[in-house]
């Protein structure tokens, strides 16, 4: 088999599963617990809770655990948005964002606050300038993906946080769900407020994330309750997940540290070889883009279609995110690139992780090449 859906969700680690059966079965105490099986859960929480702020280079009281990537994008916007609708009610995202992101800006745009989208180019990627230009006096939220889901590519972070140093009242949110332990990002550098991840799109277990919350910035929570997590996410700690997540952020890092470089390669290898067959276009950026995620268009086929013919071969990719993918809508970020709407509606994304090796990528690139050929075949039949 060859899993080639990473960005979608990735394989737990060994050793992540370990550890979450291991808490599960022998820290299974409530961590509000006064009893000692809840001061052991709180203990192992906090040890989490000290591991993660180390690995992002935060401090453990800026460390929020989520029930993953979307709860924590929309905590980090609706929260900014409920807790200075005073100060104004002005947002600006781009146009190629995750639906949790855009379905939550759309929410509270139908509560009045007005949300500005910002182009991308050809790339993907969008331009500095063009937020800055956004930027009014009643704005309150800047948010922007570090690595798209879908093509790859990489947001100029670090010079969107820079101009918004001269903005001390704007807030700066970037969903960094594709980007943790695979493109480092220096958040205090790069000026972030808020930063999302998912455990398990690094390796970790489904149902657990972290949303970072600079010192100092005020959100309003969207579940009331115990007032765990300082206040801003009530709710019992999903202490075996948690402490799972931990060991699969600092094996991850631990790794891309090793082989980020080989990813890379790879990468280009792919973007090469697939560049070179007839009736497919790769969308992904060459320079500017994650090394795991490459994506492209196939000419007169379905994409679904050729999901299910490369499957045949066990080999598994995906068309769009995985939370759009069921939709059969043509691309978001495609269309926002530029792309037109027949090409958008056929594209494919491969999304690798560090288990590949350079000797797969002739096995990924025949096999892709068989099932575009057979479903040529067929669609001429069918003609």
């Amino acid at each position: 088999m060859m899993y080639l859906d990473n960005s979608a969700t990735t394989k737990p680690f060994p050793e992540v599963l370990q550890s979450f059966m291991k808490v599960a079965n022998d820290y299974f105490g409530n961590p509000s617990s006064l009893h000692g099986l809840g001061m052991q859960a709180e203990r192992l929480l906090t040890q989490a809770r000290e591991q993660i702020a180390r690995l992002l280079e935060v401090k453990p009281t800026e460390v929020i655990f989520t029930s993953g990537g979307t709860e924590g994008n929309n905590l980090a916007i609706k929260g900014v948005a409920w807790q200075h609708q005073q100060r104004g009610r002005h947002i600006i995202t781009t146009a190629i964002e995750h639906p949790s992101v855009t379905e939550a800006c759309k929410q509270l745009e139908q509560l009045g606050f007005q949300v500005t989208y910002v182009p991308v180019d050809e790339r993907g990627i969008v331009s500095p300038t063009h937020i800055e230009q956004a930027l009014r006096d009643d704005t309150i939220l800047v948010s922007v993906m570090h690595v798209n889901n879908e093509v790859g590519s990489i947001q100029p972070i670090e010079q969107i946080g820079m101009l918004l140093k001269k903005y001390p009242k704007v807030l700066f949110h970037v969903d960094g769900v594709q980007g943790a332990a695979k493109v480092p990002l220096h958040l205090k550098r790069a000026n972030v407020d808020l930063y999302t991840i998912s455990a398990h799109k690094f390796h970790g277990l489904k149902g657990a994330g972290v949303l970072y919350v600079r010192e100092g910035v005020r959100l309003s929570p969207l579940l009331s309750g115990g007032a765990q997590e300082m206040q801003l996410r009530s709710g019992t700690e999903n202490v075996a997940a948690i402490v799972a997540m931990a060991k699969a952020l600092r094996l991850s890092v631990e790794k891309y540290h090793e082989s980020s470089a080989r990813l890379e390669q790879m990468k280009r290898a792919l973007i090469e070889r697939l560049q070179a067959i007839e009736g497919i276009v790769v969308h992904t950026p060459f320079e500017q883009s994650a090394p795991h995620i490459i994506h492209f268009s196939l000419e007169g086929v379905k994409s679904e279609a050729f999901v299910h013919e490369l499957e045949k071969q066990h080999v598994y990719v995906s068309t769009t995110s995985a939370c759009s993918s069921r939709k059969k809508a043509p691309s978001k970020t495609l269309l926002a690139m530029g792309v037109e709407k027949m090409r958008a509606e056929r594209s494919i994304r491969i999304s690798l992780s560090y288990e590949q090796q350079m000797e797969h990528i002739p096995i990924i690139v025949e096999a892709i090449e068989r099932a575009y050929e057979r479903l040529k075949i067929v669609a001429r039949g069918t003609k």
